[in-house]
């Protein structure tokens, strides 16, 4: 018997190497052709192949509309009579195409003109361009052509040019100068500025600049700004890699529950012969903003202030540390009292709007616009700036304003942006203008979809582009009341559809609490075949600021989605529960716990989806993110490891107690610790988003990828989770780049081959394509 058995195990053995053998043989193997053909759907190249967009659009005098145009056989510049309805050729493109030769010394073609920020006057009489990195006048009459010439200098990325195009406002030795961009002259203006205690600093700890944070008067005699105090603040420190002694790079970055963070105390700084500080009568503020993590917008202006028009007033809005106060003032530009206007709390933080500063003071009629998410829907309110007291609510509904974009001051109009008011995808962006009084509502772009608008200087017509996710953009001309005037262009996509290009699946499935409607999209195969099984891949990025998807409006390339699922996957991005762009309760689903990353509303869609595209294996689940998708996409397999199986994280801001200050106490509340019996239990409220606390519960395949030189996301956020997985003994897979910053810069393409290379691996259970470059 046992010799009989012995017989039996050793042939079982050899029968199972053999199946083994040949499974492994039967492993499919990529080829670098596949990887290409897959590679093109995320070809930046695609964009061309749209043609009839309308772009670079202008009103030229009181009923005309110049924009320009590409086809297939090369760009035109088009002029359209509102009164007429007619389109013509703005100029003789061959023409000019002729002196611009001359001019340039090289042949250029009359359908590939090499002009840029192109206007015409008012007199349809001549065209402004630039070229060459010169602007010039183009005279239609007698086909001549002149350089601009102009007195003043250029400005430099870190100078703040005055609304007079005079004066250049920035940084020296952390004091604010001035320099006369016609006479090259410089002015110091501040004086007691020094390290840790600079002016206009733009340093909100994730992000940083030379370039001078400030608002400039609106006749060049002041600037309002603030003189920043890092003056105990904590220090991040990165160190480069290279042979010899390493680089240190060390900046103020608060943290979480950091007894000293920034704070700014306001000033107003006059100019002229003598320039004069006046800093204002208050306390100095938290540096807060009411739109995003940081006071200062991309080209250094300061954010949630105004002046009024001769520059005498100025307005600010103040924030707590944890976002939740907002409080709207007003300062005398001379002698700097500061006088309280409105200030409102609310239980987990405010925002004035979506991107943007929907509230505003207006000075000559006495009464400011204040927006509010009271109603659990974000709208404007007006009030009378004497009393304080509320005139009435200007909109309305379980809609959100998402942008006021003009306030009509004289006849009382107000005009936005919205979404959620129209029937279908709530994140459909539609433009509305309605009076003071919250009568007349109307919309000025009633097609259905995405739009984006540029209006006429009298706001009486405006160009109207419109796109779904499906359909290619749409352009037309309407007057002030939305009424269309006439068709301008509508884009051809048959030369991107004769290329392959496949149509997201746009979808809206239900949340985790089975009643709110989600939104997202799904990229199949173009050669799907239900009776297979394919695996998912979830791509996430969970907000709170944003979301996965956000936009739903038309792109002929949506990152790599579209390419990996050419491999053989079917790939989900939804917007959860915890983003923006919908009600209050939607954006607050996971305030507190950080942790949540939207996760249980993108396995609920997931599953939903499955029911009815029968292909999808949700056996087999992958997930992909960067920054917070990195975050997200590592928490996935660390919470729900029975659900996703392999992740690929990026940059992830594993805790953010580890991350700025601004971002965490906003998202997640002011740390607190944990106590037990009167005494410190080792526990605080941050410890339910701490992705190195459940590390140990890691069942599958992940991928850890970090930039050394991460000076947004620091690369120690993933240095606790790599000590955790491996005290927990926990394999993973790990690739750290160099020197390199948040988005890994010239390797980036490299970052994207390999994340393929790693689902293609653990869910298709196939080789790669050996030698394959992305490019």
């Amino acid at each position: 018997m046992k010799i009989k058995a012995l017989k039996i195990t050793v042939v079982t053995c050899l029968s199972l190497l053999m199946f083994n053998c040949t499974k492994e043989e039967k492993q499919k193997q990529f080829t670098v052709a596949e990887y290409e053909a897959a590679a093109k759907h995320m070809d930046r190249s695609l964009y061309s192949l749209v043609h009839n967009q309308v772009s670079g659009s202008s009103f030229v005098g009181e009923n005309s509309v110049l924009y320009a145009t590409t086809n297939k056989d090369g760009k035109r510049f088009v002029l359209v009579n509102a009164d007429s309805k007619t389109k013509e050729d703005a100029f003789n493109h061959q023409k000019l195409a002729d002196v611009l030769s001359k001019e340039l010394d090289k042949e250029i073609k009359a359908n590939e003109l090499p002009i840029y920020g192109v206007s015409m006057s008012n007199d349809l009489k001549s065209i402004n361009f630039s070229a060459n990195r010169e602007q010039y006048i183009y005279n239609l009459s007698d086909n001549s052509i002149s350089k601009k010439t102009s007195n003043t200098k250029g400005a430099s990325r870190n100078e703040h040019v005055s609304p007079n195009g005079k004066l250049a406002a920035y940084i020296d030795n952390y004091n604010l100068w001035i320099r006369d961009l016609e006479t090259n002259k410089k002015t110091q203006i501040t004086f007691d500025g020094k390290e840790d205690y600079g002016y206009a600093t733009n340093n909100a700890g994730w992000i940083k600049s030379d370039g001078a944070v400030l608002k400039w008067s609106p006749n060049s005699d002041k600037i309002a700004t603030f003189q920043q105090d890092a003056r105990g603040v904590g220090m991040m420190y990165l160190t480069s890699t290279n042979v010899g002694h390493p680089k240190l790079e060390a900046w103020k970055h608060p943290l979480p529950g950091d007894e000293k963070i920034f704070t700014i105390e306001r000033v107003i700084i006059h100019l002229g012969n003598k320039p004069k500080t006046v800093r204002l009568k208050m306390k100095p503020d938290f540096q807060r903003g009411t739109t995003t993590d940081h006071i200062a917008d991309w080209d250094n202006t300061l954010l949630d202030a105004q002046w009024n028009k001769d520059g005498t007033k100025f307005a600010f809005v103040s924030g707590s540390r944890d976002h939740k106060i907002a409080h709207l003032q007003i300062a005398d530009a001379n002698s700097g009292q500061v006088a309280s206007i409105h200030k409102k709390e609310v239980d987990t933080y405010y925002e004035s709007g979506v991107n943007a500063e929907n509230w505003k003071v207006l000075f000559d009629s006495n009464e400011f616009i204040w927006y509010s998410e009271k109603s659990n829907w974000g709208h404007i309110y007006l009030y009378d700036l004497n009393t304080k007291e509320l005139k009435n609510q200007i909109t309305s509904g379980n809609w959100l304003v998402k942008q006021v974009k003009h306030i009509d001051e004289k006849n009382r109009q107000i005009y936005f942006s919205a979404g959620g008011k129209e029937e279908g995808n709530p994140y459909h962006n539609y433009y509305y203008k309605v009076n003071f009084d919250g009568t007349s509502l109307t919309n000025l772009t009633p097609s259905k979809g995405t739009h984006s608008v540029t209006f006429s200087d009298d706001y009486s017509m405006l160009i109207d582009t419109y796109s779904t996710t499906t359909t290619p953009p749409v352009s037309v001309l309407r007057n002030g009341n939305g009424e269309k005037i006439m068709d301008l262009e509508t884009a051809d996509i048959s030369e991107l559809k004769a290329n392959n290009w496949q149509e997201p699946i746009e979808f809206s499935v239900k949340a985790r609490d089975e009643k709110t409607d989600l939104y997202g999209l799904m990229f199949l195969p173009s050669n799907y075949d239900e009776s297979k099984k394919y695996p998912v891949l979830n791509y996430i990025y969970p907000g709170p600021q944003s979301g996965s998807v956000g936009y739903y409006g038309f792109r002929p390339v949506w990152r790599d989605f579209q390419a990996v699922a050419e491999l053989g996957f079917v790939v989900v991005a939804v917007d959860a529960m915890g983003t923006p762009m919908r009600s209050k309760s939607f954006h607050d689903a996971y305030y507190g716990n950080m942790g949540d990353n939207g996760l249980p509303d993108n396995i609920t869609a997931i599953k939903q989806l499955a029911k009815k595209y029968k292909g999808m294996d949700i056996e087999r689940v992958g997930i992909w993110g960067h920054s917070g998708g990195g975050f997200a996409s590592t928490r996935a397999v660390f919470a729900y490891p029975d659900f996703y199986d392999v992740a690929v994280s990026g940059a992830g801001n594993h805790d953010n107690r580890n991350y700025e200050a601004d971002w965490g106490e906003k998202w997640q509340g002011l740390l607190v610790e944990g106590t037990l019996e009167g005494k410190t239990d080792g526990t605080t409220n941050y410890d339910n988003q701490a992705n190195q606390l459940i590390a140990k519960d890691l069942k599958g395949k992940l991928l850890i990828t970090h930039g050394t030189m991460d000076n947004n996301v620091p690369p120690s956020n993933t240095m606790l989770v790599v000590e955790a997985l491996i005290r927990a003994n926990k394999d993973f897979d790990m690739i750290l780049f160099p020197n390199k910053r948040h988005g890994y810069g010239d390797m980036t393409n490299y970052m994207t081959r390999k994340r393929w290379d790693y689902f293609v691996t653990h869910l298709l259970n196939a080789k790669p394509a050996e030698g394959f470059k992305l490019k």
